[in-house]
């Protein structure tokens, strides 16, 4: 289980919720500006941060890149759901995706004209205007149903489980499929997308065009000051909420911070689960030179005053240097099209000279 940008608990009960349901349907919108971090004597090197010339800056994060071409589906199509169901696509002509993440997908593959509605987590520009098919961050199957949708797009966390149900028994063709926890699920799921949308082959372009602009990324981290990798530990905070969450090997951003060429702290030093709540214990152990928040997590505890308040945190080598990553809520974790602008964020973030976390 992991928590991602597309889940947000904010009621008494978050806690609870945040451990007990993955993160797909997750954050609440996105902010719109990145913070900045350095990390002089803990890794950083070079004298600007380094840029991608095939990656977008923070200023266009909020919108995606539709490919070129317009897509000319080829139809029907049967394909395997990750709930083992065989579902048949006849038309596409009104999609309904259910996770921020897949309508990115669906987007960038040319479909946004064809999307006839949102769930809270898809926070990007492109699909601010259409109706909100969740309440919170579950499904009303009602809502769905009253659009006549073609098809309709979940994962495996998306829930209840009695709309998703209710969808099917409406005779509606849904996909489930399976949630990205990584780089290497970028592929995977853009392809399976494709697959059902009928454009297999634009499905290719995007995701090579995807994974090109990874590698360019990941070109463009310098070497580390003396060889030391900064240590960098993920925090899932909602302070409204009084949830403070410690992120190890399955939160979901070891892919991310091992990609920008960091250590994560939090699985580093032993964690194998997804989350654990933070105490000035786990903290010392795992000795963060940086930490790693969603935009709206750093705000709900008042900024960097309100972070180092936190128990332990104030102790740490990021605590005492006031070194924070922030990326936007609605892309942090989505694993998509938009994962090289996410890379992009955290190693300029990570191995600039200057900034606000400073």
């Amino acid at each position: 289980m992991r928590i991602s940008q597309d889940f947000a608990p904010t009621g008494p009960d978050a806690a609870t919720t945040a451990r007990r349901r993955p993160a797909r349907g997750r954050a609440a919108a996105a902010l719109t500006a990145a913070l900045a971090l350095v990390l002089t004597g803990c890794g950083g090197g070079g004298d600007a941060a380094p840029k991608s010339a095939s990656a977008k800056s923070s200023a266009d994060a909020d919108r995606v890149e539709p490919l070129a071409a317009a897509p000319k589906p080829k139809l029907p199509v049967t394909v395997d759901s990750a709930d083992g169901k065989r579902v048949t696509i006849d038309f596409t002509d009104r999609i309904v995706p259910l996770t921020g993440s897949l309508s990115e997908i669906v987007f960038t593959l040319g479909f946004g004209k064809q999307v006839v509605a949102r769930d809270i987590t898809a926070t990007f520009e492109q699909a601010e205007g259409l109706p909100m098919v969740t309440r919170a961050h579950d499904v009303s199957a009602e809502s769905v149903l009253s659009l006549k949708p073609t098809i309709v797009l979940a994962d495996t966390t998306t829930g209840p489980s009695e709309a998703i149900d209710q969808i099917r028994d409406a005779g509606i063709p849904l996909l489930v499929v399976e949630p990205a926890e990584g780089l290497d699920d970028v592929g995977r799921r853009i392809d399976t997308v494709a697959e059902a949308l009928g454009v297999p082959s634009a499905g290719t372009e995007l995701k090579d065009r995807t994974e090109k602009r990874i590698a360019d990324v990941q070109k463009s981290i310098p070497d580390h000051v003396d060889g030391k990798t900064p240590r960098v530990a993920f925090l899932y905070l909602r302070g409204s909420a009084s949830v403070y969450l410690l992120g190890g090997a399955e939160s979901g951003a070891s892919s991310l911070l091992e990609a920008a060429g960091a250590v994560d702290a939090g699985k580093e030093s032993g964690l194998d689960k997804d989350f654990t709540a933070i105490t000035s214990e786990a903290l010392a152990k795992a000795a963060p030179d940086a930490i790693l928040l969603m935009t709206k997590g750093f705000e709900s505890v008042g900024g960097m005053d309100g972070l180092v308040k936190i128990p332990g945190i104030a102790e740490t080598p990021a605590g005492m240097n006031r070194r924070v990553v922030t990326v936007d809520d609605g892309v942090l974790l989505n694993y998509g099209p938009r994962t090289d602008r996410v890379l992009t964020e955290i190693v300029e973030q990570l191995y600039a000279k200057g900034g606000r976390g400073q």
